[in-house]
């Protein structure tokens, strides 16, 4: 598959720098060019990276992160620690170099082009920026099926469109095995992609990579030719074992295509000869799917070549809207949609395009691939957030659902789109459509097949349909088929047909025309013309008489030399039969000859038959031969008109001639032509007795038939009854599981609802120990997003540390018995967990219910509790009084040493107990307080209910607010001389 001439880079179809060199052709790759996209956690892969890469790799190294524009990068200088090889900041324009690394600088993408590295602004038309991937994209075409991606560490999904462009062109992607990777959010959604040819930790990329450039893959002069006639025996043993294992064949698709992505795979897996690599794929049936994969990527994303889009929806989509009626059904054909992007693109732009005519229809758009993989993914309709460089805000809005880190196609555009497993070339196609969309499909299929699809989307398409195709793309020779509506952006529109397909069949299939010839450069015929040849067809051209060929309903199938002295095309409808454009003259003639041989079945010749040509009469003879030969089908015949002598005309006339025998000749033409007309009326008696016993047996057919087909409408009137009823009955059964659903539905949200609210953190895990489900606390708890679900519980990186959740469901689903444990956080946070067993309604363990519910605050309540106890029951007198000196709090201690119950001196002042000589004691400790001083215990005395005085040993502390401001004052209070006693 040939490189199409490229543009500068630009950003929405808008050039932000203008390059003005061509691109040259490369004379051989002297050295690969490797892109790495990393992000968060990055520095440290790049670290060992580049610590393992040896400095006379002879490869280049673009290096793009995700920089904040406010900050200047210091990457270089810490890169630079790592390698001896020379890192730099990219400036614009830099020719990049072997042994280099390249970073990019804050605020701007970088794109290359003929090995140049340009700087452009991020286009402010979308509101994420994704440099990885512009990177990769602009290093795929620019590198082809040389490109290779490498994604390390970092958050989201940055890398995963620019990996797929890279995939589509034949390069190589290497991604860090996500559970070595400090963040795996760009690894683990660049694997789920399913293209990636190495997923190894980062310490061993530098040797996979040495070894893969280092293959007569990468290396022009020591390249085996796949393509090469020796080895197509190989290639034939390869498209069987693919065949075999996925039932697709791909011998005709195009032979450079085929060849670099099997070139690839012997790369990736160090293979060095075709024989090897067969007996590799008769032993590792797995390689098989992976290179079936590899030949079925499709580079796609939504909205590709916007420009098509906006054609398709101004010059072709109004107007065969416009024709059809209200709620009328649209049905477009999607053929080798992918993962989904263009079968959704077309929904959306059928959409608006309805809206605006303010129509509604019903949509059914079939999508279809012969990848599953492929279908499965566009069936889920999850698209990574990446998706926003291709697709407006305002249609992200209306026809997604944003999650985190991902979109979900809406259920109003789901519903539209039917997607399924199909393979165009060998399988039935729909019919009665409106469009059929094959963007960049047959640029992958030879000549061979490309000449089958195109009749075969006439075929499936309405008239005035319409047929969209990629840029690179046409519909060839068939011109008859469809009209252009957009040459530029390839949309064309079905026209009929009034093509003969007997015609065509014998033109190209028995018909051998002798080859053009041509002039060779030195004015001398070429060594390969046959002059005998030419000079044969020159001799035939010249004396050999005209004709038709015919099939056995007299249908011309090829016109012989200038037949116009003997046919004329009729006037009004367009007919080939020859009785139709045979002259008149001639018409009665040759319809008893023709008679004649097919009732005979042998050749025959009618003679001297008068014809009236440019005012004068010629006589011709009419042969009628059967062609015979092997494949040729039967009922082909060759009639042949050869001119004569005027009938009755003499070589000489002599002078003189008596009047007797001029009458004597115009006797014998009389008589010829009487006989003539004789011939021509028994001729036509029997086609008219053939004519009417064909009639009576048609008739007698005719009333067996009309006999069966009251039957069978006998019994379609009951069926239509039985039917009826059915219909009845599944109407109703149809509005009782709209009601349940409508329930579950309910339902459903008051479950959701409910976990939402009681703020629980519940993890559903199956047999398997993968994440089946899980609530909004336990995201936030375990760090969880929606692609999670499926994902093995041993990959979670959890806040507990020595907790083993794995094993401890493993034992639960081993012994069924519910597991309770108190666990601390890394946060010092005490959660309880309780696991047990999940079990259905119909009583079946299908995996294990974890719930950590926060009982931090528990423990703490509990901590008080037990020290509220012990001051409860201290034999000393612990007090709490606000600021004013109203008690507010007194224990068992106080009411021994004052006599007061708790009751009593809940409703008294700190001052009833102060001596009157020491009014003031209150009043100085509170100054301190406010002061913020500390108050060492002090001795003081104290008045008990009897009126005694105690001495007492006082500490007080200041209980205060959140701001640190003194609110209460709390004391503990010692009688001295029950210590002095002691």
């Amino acid at each position: 598959m040939g490189k199409k001439k490229k543009n500068p880079p630009s950003v929405k179809g808008k050039v932000l720098k203008k390059v003005t060199q061509e691109k040259k052709p490369k004379k051989g790759i002297d050295f690969p060019v490797v892109g790495i996209g990393a992000s968060a956690g990055g520095l440290e892969t790049l670290n060992v990276f580049f610590s393992n890469m040896p400095s006379d790799s002879n490869m280049a190294f673009v290096v793009i992160q995700h920089l904040s524009p406010q900050h200047k990068s210091i990457m270089a200088s810490l890169l630079e620690k790592q390698t001896h090889m020379v890192v730099r900041q990219i400036e614009d324009s830099a020719t990049i170099e072997p042994n280099h690394v390249y970073l990019n600088p804050p605020g701007k993408n970088v794109a290359l082009f003929n090995r140049t590295l340009h700087l452009l602004e991020p286009s402010k038309e979308t509101s994420i920026n994704m440099p990885i991937d512009f990177f990769f994209r602009s290093l795929s075409e620019d590198e082809g099926e040389k490109a290779i991606g490498i994604i390390l560490s970092g958050t989201a999904s940055d890398g995963t469109m620019g990996i797929r462009a890279i995939k589509g062109e034949g390069g190589m992607a290497m991604v860090q095995q996500p559970d070595t990777a400090k963040y795996n959010g760009m690894p683990r959604s660049a694997v789920e992609t399913g293209l990636i040819d190495f997923i190894i930790p980062v310490e061993k990329m530098p040797e996979a990579l040495i070894r893969y450039v280092r293959h007569p893959f990468l290396v022009l002069s020591d390249r085996e030719k796949v393509a090469d006639t020796p080895v197509k025996n190989r290639m034939q043993k390869i498209f069987a074992l693919i065949r075999s294992a996925t039932g697709n064949d791909f011998s005709h698709y195009k032979q450079s295509t085929i060849s670099r992505r099997i070139e690839r795979r012997l790369a990736v897996h160090q293979i060095k000869s075709l024989t090897d690599y067969v007996l590799f794929l008769q032993k590792n049936p797995a390689e098989i799917q992976m290179l079936f994969k590899d030949l079925v990527i499709g580079v796609t994303k939504f909205f590709r070549d916007p420009e098509a889009y906006v054609a398709l929806e101004q010059e072709a989509l109004p107007d065969l809207l416009k024709e059809k009626a209200q709620d009328a059904t649209i049905r477009f054909w999607v053929a080798g949609c992918s993962t989904g992007e263009e079968a959704y693109s077309l929904a959306m732009t059928l959409t608006e395009t309805a809206d605006k005519i303010k129509k509604h229809f019903n949509v059914q758009i079939f999508a279809t691939d012969i990848d599953p993989v492929a279908i499965e993914v566009a069936r889920k309709g999850i698209y990574p957030e990446n998706i926003a460089v291709d697709v407006s805000p305002e249609r992200l809005k209306r026809f997604f659902i944003e999650e985190t880190g991902i979109f979900k196609v809406r259920k109003q555009l789901r519903d539209m789109v039917v997607f399924s497993i199909q393979n165009v070339i060998k399988d039935p196609p729909f019919s009665r459509l409106d469009l059929v969309s094959c963007r960049n499909l047959m640029i992958y299929m030879d000549s061979v097949l490309q000449k089958k699809i195109i009749p075969l989307f006439h075929y499936t398409l309405t008239p005035g349909g319409i047929l969209f195709l990629g840029t690179s793309e046409s519909i060839g020779e068939n011109t008859d088929l469809f009209q252009p509506l957009n040459s530029k952006w390839k949309v064309f529109q079905r026209k009929t047909s009034f093509a003969d397909t007997e015609m065509v069949y014998f033109r190209d299939s028995h018909y051998d025309a002798q080859p053009s010839v041509g002039i060779h450069e030195e004015k001398k015929l070429p060594v390969t013309t046959d002059v005998q040849a030419l000079v044969e067809r020159a001799i035939l051209d010249a004396y050999a008489p005209v004709g038709v060929v015919i099939n056995d309903a007299y249908e011309i199938l090829h016109f012989v030399g200038k037949t116009d002295r003997y046919l004329i095309p009729p006037t009004g409808k367009p007919s080939f039969n020859i009785l139709d454009m045979v002259r008149e003259d001639l018409k009665n003639k040759l319809m008893v000859t023709l008679h004649k041989a097919v009732r005979e079945e042998k050749n025959t010749t009618c003679r001297d038959v008068r014809v009236r040509y440019n005012g004068t009469f010629r006589a011709v003879n009419i042969s009628v031969r059967w062609l015979m030969g092997e494949g040729l089908p039967s009922g082909f015949m060759l009639v042949l008109f050869e001119d004569t002598l005027p009938a009755g005309a003499p070589h000489e006339k002599k002078a003189g001639a008596g009047k007797t025998k001029k009458q004597d000749s115009d006797v014998q033409n009389l008589e010829h032509e009487l006989e003539s007309t004789r011939e021509y009326l028994h001729a036509t008696i029997e086609e008219l007795e053939t004519s009417n016993e064909e009639l009576k047996s048609a008739n007698e057919e005719l009333q067996s038939v009309n006999e069966e087909l009251q039957s069978t409408n006998e019994e379609l009137e009951t069926s239509k009854e039985e039917l009826q009823s059915t219909n009845e009955e599944l109407t109703t059964v149809n509005v009782e599981l709209e009601n349940k659903i409508n329930e579950y539905s309910e339902a459903s949200d008051d479950m959701n609802n409910l976990l939402a609210a009681t703020e629980i953190a519940t993890l559903f895990v199956d047999t398997d120990l993968c994440i089946k489900n899980y609530t909004p606390a336990a995201a936030s708890l375990i760090h969880l997003i929606q692609t999670d679900i499926g994902r093995p519980l041993n990959d979670l990186k959890t806040r507990f540390e020595g907790v083993d959740l794995v094993a401890l469901a493993g034992n639960v689903l081993k012994d069924l018995n519910t597991v309770e444990l108190e666990i601390l956080s890394q946060d010092d946070i005490w959660y309880s967990l309780k696991i047990m067993p999940y079990r259905t309604t119909g009583n079946i363990i299908n995996g294990v219910v974890m719930t950590f519910v926060d009982v931090h605050k528990i423990k703490e309540a509990d901590k008080f509790r037990r020290l509220a106890t012990v001051l409860a029951d201290s034999n000393d007198a612990v007090t709490v009084l606000d600021l004013e000196g109203n008690i507010k709090a007194w224990n068992k201690g106080a009411e021994r040493m004052y006599g007061w119950t708790e009751s009593e001196a809940l409703k008294m002042n700190i001052r009833a107990l102060l001596p009157d000589d020491e009014p003031n004691e209150l009043k100085s400790t509170i100054a301190k307080l406010n002061r913020g001083e500390p108050i060492n215990p002090f001795k003081s005395r104290r008045k008990t209910k009897e009126g005694n005085i105690l001495e007492i040993w006082l500490t007080i502390t200041a209980l205060k607010d959140e701001k640190g401001r003194p609110v209460e004052i709390a004391s503990t209070e010692r009688d001295l001389a029950w210590l002095i006693q002691k």
